[in-house]
Parts: structure tokens; C-alpha cells; sequence
């Protein structure tokens, strides 16, 4: 009897909560089996596997680490393509996200926003560059539209994420043809909890978008989709998930 193929395999980083968790859930959902890296969040990684497995036994594994450290990058990536002897599809969704007002940017809080997030991306990616070129895989790096119009008080996760798209430009470059690389640029999306926007700047950030309401998880998870599979013809491009918003800043 000829064995069956097996389903393709995703990590996505900082999955147990919001936009990864959105994305783990479309990708399996459209047949994928999911790794769900978290640093943290245990509780609720645990919680979303357990969703997943109840939907397709042996489609999900939950696998912790700090991805700010290259040698747990190395890890993570290795436990996931282990699981199941491949890996698919890479998304560098994993993110540190908070103000850093000018005059009080200390050098921690630069470590910080850079190593949770362009480095992350850097060093996860190129331990999964093996098993992507195995199977003619894909990375998908979740960036930020304010790398294009940076938002006040956030200089330095707004020069983490600029680092991430010029990442992703140049791995598209470096690995094809057998590895695309995108990215998605998501703009206000619903409210973080430990970001405080005040009414008026929430106010003026939705009068902003042309669609006329924030985005959501699932507004990524779906790009996210399209570039993994959707399109093999698409490399080093940088998507903007928006409601237009881009266009009306102009």
C-alpha cells in the first residue's frame, strides 16, 4: 500500500494568543498541521492545541521558547520540523510592542523591541532555511504598516519592523527559488490590551481607515494563507492589511 502524504507543516511564532493564534487556527483549519510556538502564554497555547487536536487528532504541538536568544530560535524550529520530518511554511509572527518616548529609550528597552523582533525573525528563519528548501517552502514575516509611517513615540519597534521588511526583501533575494519570503504589514488592528490609546487617538486611527473598521485576526490569517500557498508566483513582496489606510495618509 503507498503511503500517504503527509500534511504540509507550519510553525508560527507568538501563536497562543490574538493575530497568531488567528493564524494557526485558518491554517489548520485549510488542512495544515500547526506547531504553536509561545514564550510565555502556556495556558492559552495549551488551550489552542487542544482546540485543534479535538478538530484533527495529531495536528497540533504547542512548543515554548524565547526566540530573543539565537540558540532557542535554533530549537523551536528544530522540535517543530522533528514533529512530523518536515517543515512547510515558516510565520514570523512572534512581537514586542510598546512606546519608547525619545529622551527615555534605555538600552534594555532596545534589546528588547530589536531581539523580539528582527532578530527573532533573522535567526528563526535561517534555522528553518533547511527544511524549507526541502519541500520548496515559505516565509511569511508579519511587519507593520508604520514601518512606512511610523508612529510617534514607537521609534524603536518602528526600526525593528523596518528591519524586518528589508529582511524580508533580502531572503527573497538570498533563497529563491526554492524558499519565497513575504511579508504582511497590518494596520490598526483591534485594540492590544497593554497598549493604552487614549479616545481621541482611537478615534482619529479608525476615521483614518477608508474600509471604516479595524482590522482583525482573521484579516491576516487569510493573507498570511495567500502568501503561504495561494500564490507561488510571489516573492519579497511586503502586504499591507489596512482597510486602506495607506492610501488615505498619502
Amino acid at each position: 500500500m503507498q503511503a500517504q502524504p503527509s500534511n504540509p507543516v507550519v510553525l508560527v511564532t507568538g501563536a497562543a494568543r490574538r493575530i497568531g493564534a488567528e493564524v494557526a487556527r485558518h491554517l489548520h483549519a485549510l488542512g495544515s498541521d500547526v506547531v504553536v510556538h509561545y514564550r510565555r502564554s502556556a495556558a492559552e497555547a495549551d488551550g489552542l492545541v487542544s482546540a485543534l487536536e479535538a478538530a484533527r487528532a495529531g495536528s497540533a504541538l504547542a512548543v515554548a521558547g524565547d526566540l530573543s536568544q539565537a540558540a532557542e530560535c535554533a530549537r523551536v524550529v528544530e522540535a517543530a520540523a522533528r514533529w512530523k520530518g518536515r517543515l512547510d511554511a515558516l510565520v514570523n509572527n512572534a512581537s514586542t510592542f510598546y512606546r519608547t518616548p525619545i529622551g527615555s529609550i534605555d538600552e534594555r528597552q532596545w534589546t528588547e523591541l530589536v531581539d523580539g523582533n528582527l532578530k527573532a525573525a533573522l535567526f528563526t528563519s535561517q534555522a528553518a532555511v533547511p527544511w524549507l528548501r526541502a519541500h520548496g517552502g515559505a516565509i511569511v514575516n508579519v511587519c507593520d504598516v508604520h514601518t512606512e509611517r511610523p508612529l510617534p513615540q514607537f521609534s524603536v519597534y518602528s526600526a525593528a519592523k523596518a528591519g524586518m521588511v528589508a529582511l524580508t526583501r533580502a531572503l527573497a533575494l538570498e533563497l529563491a527559488p526554492r524558499v519565497r519570503v513575504n511579508a504582511v504589514a497590518p494596520g490598526s488592528l483591534d485594540w492590544p490590551e497593554h497598549v493604552v490609546f487614549g479616545e481621541a487617538e482611537r478615534r482619529a486611527k479608525l476615521e483614518a481607515i477608508p474600509l471604516g473598521r479595524l482590522g482583525t485576526g482573521q484579516d491576516i490569517a487569510r493573507a498570511v494563507a495567500f502568501l503561504i500557498s495561494g500564490n507561488d508566483y510571489v516573492t519579497g513582496h511586503v502586504l499591507a492589511v489596512d482597510g486602506g489606510a495607506s492610501l488615505a495618509s498619502r
